[in-house]
C-alpha cells in the first residue's frame, strides 16, 4: 500500500431526493439505503480502504454531521474529518483539502470521490484506480473515471475524449452538463463520450496549480492559512473565512477549464444512487417486481412499487401498481414513482407547513 496515496470523501450533502428517509439530521450518506448492513459512507471507506491507507483518507463533511461520522467510522482520528462551517459547493472543500494534504505531503496523489454512489466489481475498481494513481504520480495530469452509457441518460453529465487512439487513458475533449434527451442520443450513437461519474484523481501540486490559475481568488483566500493547516487553528481560520469563498462546483471552477484532463473508461458497474429509480435497478424484486428495503410485504396485486420502511415493519398493500412507499419515523411519503423527480418540492412544502425537525 503506497503511502502518497490519499482520498477524499465528499460526505457534506442533503441527498434530499432521497426524502423522507434523508433528511438533514441524517443524510443517505450516512444510512444503509440498499439494506446491505453498512452505510453508504461505510462502504465507500471500506472499498478505497483496501488501496489506500486508512490514515489518508479524509472526510469533507459539515460540521453538523462530525459526531456521525466518528460513530460509523470509528477508526477515523478527527483530524481526518474535514469540516466545512458552511456549504459553498465543492471547489473549496477540494482546495482546502488538497491544501492539507499537500501540506503534510509534498508527493501526495489524491482521488475525490462521492461517498454515497454504488459500485459492482470492487477488484476491477480497484485496478482502474491504482492505473490513475500511478498516471497522475508520473505526471501532471486531472484524471476522471467515465462509465460507458447503457442509455441516453439525461440526468448525468457527458465527457467527450480522444478516442483517435487505442489507449487505455484519452484526453478529455469537452464536458457536457445533463443534456436533452435528443442530444444524449446523439452522444451515444457518437460513441466517444462517458458518464462522468465524478470520481477524480490527481496529485496534489497539479490541482493546487490549476485552483492558482482558474481561481486565483479563491486560492489567495486560502492560501493565508497555510500556517495553520494540520493544527488547532485551522478550524478557527475556517470558521472565519470559510464563508467568503465563491460558491462553485470542482466541475465548473476547474475541470471544465482545465487543459490537462484525462479519462480512463471505467471497468466497473457504478450508480450514483441519485433517486429512488435508480436505487431500484441495483437492488432485487419480487415476483410483481416490488422492491423492498427493511420491510415485510404481504401483497394482493401490488405490482412494481418501491417500499422502504423502518426496522422491518410489515407492509400490506392491495392494487398499487408503480408506486413509492417511504417513511422515517416522523413522514410516511406515498406517490407514484413517474413523479419522484416532485420530491425535492415537496419536501420543500412540507418544511414550510410542517417546520424543518421533518426535513
Amino acid at each position: 500500500m503506497n503511502n502518497n496515496y490519499y482520498a477524499i470523501l465528499m460526505a457534506g450533502g442533503v441527498g434530499s431526493r432521497f426524502w423522507p428517509v434523508s433528511t438533514a439530521s441524517i443524510p443517505k450518506q450516512f444510512q444503509d439505503v440498499l439494506g446491505a448492513g453498512e452505510t453508504l459512507i461505510q462502504s465507500t471507506f471500506r472499498r478505497l480502504s483496501k488501496i489506500i491507507p486508512q490514515e489518508n483518507i479524509y472526510i469533507l463533511t459539515n460540521k453538523k454531521y462530525n459526531d456521525i461520522v466518528k460513530e460509523q467510522l470509528p477508526g477515523v482520528k478527527q483530524e481526518q474529518i474535514v469540516l466545512e462551517p458552511v456549504m459553498r459547493n465543492t471547489a473549496p472543500s477540494i482546495l482546502l483539502a488538497a491544501l492539507k494534504i499537500n501540506h503534510k505531503n509534498k508527493d501526495a496523489v489524491m482521488m475525490v470521490a462521492p461517498s454515497d454512489h454504488w459500485i459492482q466489481g470492487e477488484e476491477r475498481f480497484g485496478k482502474d484506480l491504482e492505473f490513475a494513481f500511478e498516471e497522475a504520480g508520473r505526471e501532471d495530469k486531472l484524471i476522471t473515471l467515465g462509465i460507458t452509457p447503457t442509455f441516453p441518460n439525461t440526468g448525468y453529465g457527458y465527457i467527450k475524449y480522444d478516442n483517435s487512439k487505442e489507449k487505455r487513458i484519452m484526453q478529455v475533449q469537452a464536458f457536457t452538463e445533463k443534456p436533452d434527451f435528443k442530444k444524449a442520443s446523439a452522444f451515444l450513437s457518437e460513441g466517444n463520450y462517458a458518464w462522468n461519474a465524478g470520481i477524480f484523481i490527481w496529485n496534489a501540486k497539479a490541482i493546487l496549480n490549476n485552483f492558482r490559475k482558474l481561481l486565483p481568488e479563491m486560492y489567495r483566500l486560502f492560501e493565508k492559512g497555510d500556517a495553520v493547516w494540520n493544527t488547532r487553528g485551522e478550524q478557527q481560520f475556517l470558521d472565519e473565512n470559510f464563508h467568503l469563498a465563491h460558491k462553485i462546483s470542482i466541475d465548473y471552477g476547474i475541470i471544465e477549464k482545465a487543459e490537462n484532463v484525462y479519462m480512463i473508461p471505467a471497468s466497473f458497474k457504478w450508480n450514483d444512487l441519485g433517486t429512488w429509480g435508480s436505487l431500484q435497478e441495483q437492488l432485487p424484486q419480487d415476483e410483481n417486481d416490488n422492491t423492498l428495503i427493511n420491510s415485510r410485504f404481504l401483497s394482493f396485486e401490488a405490482k412494481g412499487n418501491i417500499i422502504r420502511t423502518e426496522k422491518n415493519k410489515v407492509v400490506i398493500i392491495e392494487g398499487l401498481k408503480d408506486y413509492i412507499v417511504l417513511e422515517n419515523e416522523l413522514v410516511l411519503l406515498v406517490m407514484p414513482k413517474k413523479n419522484e423527480q416532485n420530491i425535492k418540492e415537496i419536501r420543500d412544502k412540507a418544511i414550510e407547513k410542517f417546520g424543518d425537525k421533518i426535513g
